[in-house]
This record gives C-alpha cells, sequence and structure tokens, in this order.
C-alpha cells in the first residue's frame, strides 16, 4: 500500500509570488511539486503529450528544433473552446498523473504542490490543505507589466479568466499576504511550516493507528 502524503495545495493568482513562496518552503527541506514545471515536460520534445498535438494539429505546432511552438498552440485554442477542451482532455490527466508519481516519490515530512489553476482545474481534491497567496489586484497588475513586459489590458484579460480573489480566498483553508516586507512573508512561511509538520505527524499518526 502507498503512504500516505500530507499535501499542502499552493496557489494564487499571476504574480501573487507563488514561487517566491514555495521557494521558502524549500528552504526548510520540503519537496516542491510544480504543475508549471510538469507542464512543460509532458509536451517536451519526443513526448507522448507532444506526439499526439502533433497527430491533432500538424506540423505547423512545432517549431524550427522540434519543440512545441506555444504560441501556435495558444493561437489554435484561444477562442476555441471545442480545441482547448480536447486539449485539457489529453494534458490535466498526464499533468494529475505525474504531479502523484512525484508526491510519492517525496521524502520531505510534506509535500507542497504548487498549482496556479488549482481550484479552476478542480486539483484541489488532491490535496491535504489549501494555501493561498494573495496579493491585491492592483498589484498583480502592476507586478505581472513590469515581470513580463506586457500591456495592462493583456494582464487584465488573464485575472478575467481566473478566479476572482473573493472566490479563492473563500476556498482557502490558509492565506499568506504577500504585500508587505520580505521579512513578514517569511515569518508567515515558518509559522505555516511548524502548523504543517504537526498535521503531517496527526495523520501519520491517525494512518498508523
Amino acid at each position: 500500500m502507498m503512504a500516505k502524503k500530507y499535501i499542502v495545495g499552493l496557489t494564487g493568482g499571476i504574480a501573487s509570488g507563488k514561487t517566491t513562496v514555495a521557494n521558502l518552503f524549500a528552504q526548510y527541506g520540503i519537496d516542491l511539486v510544480d504543475a508549471d514545471v510538469i507542464a512543460r515536460e509532458v509536451v517536451s520534445i519526443g513526448s507522448d503529450g507532444l506526439n499526439a498535438i502533433k497527430q491533432h494539429f500538424g506540423q505547423g505546432i512545432l517549431l524550427a528544433d522540434n519543440s512545441l511552438d506555444r504560441a501556435a498552440l495558444r493561437a489554435k485554442v484561444f477562442n476555441n473552446p471545442e480545441q482547448r477542451l480536447w486539449l485539457n482532455n489529453l494534458l490535466h490527466p498526464m499533468i494529475r498523473h505525474r504531479m502523484l508519481d512525484q508526491v510519492q516519490a517525496s521524502t520531505s515530512a510534506y509535500v507542497i504542490m504548487v498549482v496556479p489553476l488549482l481550484f479552476e482545474n478542480h486539483l484541489d481534491s488532491l490535496v491535504d490543505t489549501t494555501l493561498v497567496v494573495d496579493i491585491a489586484p492592483e498589484l498583480q497588475v502592476s507586478r505581472t507589466m513590469q515581470r513580463d513586459g506586457v500591456s495592462k489590458e493583456q494582464v487584465e484579460h488573464i485575472l478575467a479568466s481566473q478566479m476572482t480573489r473573493e472566490q479563492r480566498l473563500a476556498l482557502a483553508d490558509n492565506i499568506i499576504d504577500n504585500q508587505g516586507e520580505h521579512e513578514q512573508l517569511r515569518s508567515q512561511v515558518f509559522r505555516l511550516h511548524q502548523q504543517y509538520l504537526q498535521q503531517a505527524t496527526d495523520l501519520e499518526t491517525n494512518v498508523n493507528d
């Protein structure tokens, strides 16, 4: 029987600081399972995911080096719900399967699963507790514009496609406020790390009883 791992689902809107928070947990020796990294792996050169996409959309979906042309794929699915559904039905099970494999391979006391669309894609069903990194929408806009060199309109379009701040906070078990100084962020992470260590221990005790 597979050992039950205590899983924390870490999420937040665009430019909320999910990676920064995840890396602070990693400094305590906690393993990270990153959905974005896995999403890139399942469509890497030679992967089953990329081969299926090529068969479905044609050779034009590839760059000169045979890697995925992400811009071309985005253009194919952007205003086409049917094609987006096809793509999601292909990739989501692959990503989910690989995430769970990585969780099982983890050796840390608990695991942080970093998933930008945790609630939207119903992946919160895989975790024991949810942690939302929260910042104000106007801060999301300014940080994303600065980080990605995109227009305000583009950022607002992305925000509109995601769950609202209020919806996300309503679903959160724990919340980190990432609008202050780095030291405040670090202390919030430390407090939650202690909490998750205890919850992981409690889970192990209950499983073994």
